[in-house]
């Protein structure tokens, strides 16, 4: 006899990964509950991260666009900005991104419970709600979607007012003339932009030997000039051995003997997942040192029932990916197995100023791999709509097999590149000959349009063959 359960699925967490998950398990015909520890659904994604930083991103690169846009020169520019006015656009955005996705859980009959989450056993889970009342819940299977936050080393003090991570930072009220960003990842990449943009001195202290390793080196370089020529400063090879926080700022002084002092200091050097109030002991889970927890193909732990999606598995920690991993989740959950997968080719969006996009092999890869490859590129500068739109700064990259003309990487640098690289990325994921750089030569594009960018860059590459 089939024991009886509350729900046939329980999901802790309602970001990309819980939300993913969900919808794909009500719309089986699932009874689905999700446990949120927040007053609103979205997770970190909307509230803290994706969302308030990319809206951010985009009212400032507004500022910087008018600013240094030639028909305004004769006009007076426009009042400085703080980080504290932007926030309130920001705020707009969480609003509207929160009621949108409240309306799909109440839509799909999805029950939502306001409080922590922890494992009592396997198939029960423990609901403490803000008021210290609990609740015992049920299911036949769990999906851990819980997220991540901002690494807290234990020897630096986050309840001091002018230190913040990238969570706390959209509380910021004061007016900073001077940040020290302590982390050159994404993250700090990103704000890094956003202060700069506002005009607000940098200072980006990266732990490592060039900025974002992970890209194309000439990705990377060309955002490490692009930093220069605005006035970020970069410090590599950096490590803090004491964060002082003052009245008046914040005293960072580094184990090369370098101090360093500003108004402020933004924290952005990894994360954590939030597993630590789960109580995953008592379903004999166990999490790494960072807070992540170990799945197979098909996201499930090693309780097979259990599942984990999102941020909390680590790798790719991207949105985009979490929300199809919580949908995989789901069909494994309703048909025993996934039809779909992760595309191995997940592309990379990073926000700064200009973006940076990316998808498939760097040239560093390539070489060690010992692969053929040719070079085709194109300068955004010779793109008519470029020009008309003043987005000279930037370019496209692809990389391709010299024998066989398949494309084997792409990217970006410049503005709107997230949304370039998808074409790019649609002819990389056709199989066969559909998969070759002439496609980008024998197919008409719209004229003048970013888009184009690939004819040149083909053109560019092909013209390189010998």
């Amino acid at each position: 006899m089939q024991p009886h359960y509350d729900y046939d699925a329980i999901i802790i967490g309602s970001g990309p990964g819980g939300e993913g998950a969900a919808m794909g398990l009500t719309k089986q015909g699932a009874r689905v509950a999700v446990i949120e520890r927040y007053n609103n659904v979205g997770g970190g994604c909307t509230h803290w991260g994706t969302i308030p930083s990319k809206a951010l991103r985009q009212a400032v690169s507004r500022i910087i666009e008018f600013n240094l846009n030639p028909l305004f020169q004769n006009t007076p520019r426009l009042p400085r900005t703080t980080f504290a006015d932007i926030l309130r656009h920001a705020d707009s955005v969480i609003k509207q991104q929160t009621r949108m996705r409240q309306g799909f859980y109440e839509r799909n009959q999805c029950q939502i419970f306001t409080g922590d989450a922890s494992f009592i056993d396997e198939h029960r889970l423990s609901i403490k709600y803000p008021d210290n009342t609990t609740e015992t819940l049920s299911a036949a299977h769990i999906i851990i979607a819980c997220g991540s936050r901002p690494y807290h080393p234990q020897n630096v003090d986050f309840t001091h007012p002018r230190i913040y991570d990238s969570d706390s930072i959209l509380e910021l009220t004061h007016d900073p003339k001077h940040v020290i960003i302590y982390g050159a990842g994404v993250i700090g990449c990103e704000y890094a932009s956003i202060f700069r943009g506002l005009n607000v001195k940098v200072d980006l202290i990266n732990t490592r030997d060039r900025l974002l390793a992970f890209l194309d080196q000439e990705m990377s370089d060309a955002l490490s000039y692009h930093f220069w020529n605005n006035g970020v400063v970069i410090r590599h090879n950096e490590e803090f051995e004491k964060i002082e926080g003052m009245d008046d700022g914040v005293e960072v002084r580094f184990r090369s003997g370098k101090r360093m002092k500003a108004d402020c200091l933004l924290y952005a050097n990894g994360r954590t997942g939030n597993t630590d109030s789960l109580k995953l002991e008592n379903i004999g889970l166990k999490a790494d040192g960072r807070g992540l927890i170990k799945v197979n193909s098909m996201y499930q732990t090693a309780q097979k029932h259990i599942y984990a999606v999102g941020d909390v598995i680590g790798y790719p920690s991207l949105a985009s990916a979490a929300y199809d991993q919580g949908r995989i989740a789901a069909q494994v959950i309703i048909k025993g197995q996934a039809n779909v997968q992760l595309i191995e080719n997940i592309p990379t969006g990073i926000y700064t100023i200009p973006e940076i996009s990316s998808v498939g092999k760097t040239e560093q890869e390539l070489t060690a791999l010992k692969v053929p490859y040719e070079v085709g590129r194109a300068q955004f500068k010779h793109l008519a709509r470029a020009q008309i739109v003043g987005m000279n700064v930037g370019s496209l990259k692809i990389l391709f097999h010299r024998d066989t003309r398949q494309i084997l990487g792409i990217h970006c640098f410049g503005e709107r590149a997230s949304e370039i690289i998808h074409i790019g990325q649609a002819i990389m994921e056709q199989k066969g000959e559909a998969n070759t750089i002439e496609y980008f030569v024998n197919t008409t594009f719209n004229y003048p349009t970013m888009a184009e960018a690939f004819r040149v860059a083909a053109l560019n590459g092909l013209n390189r063959l010998f």
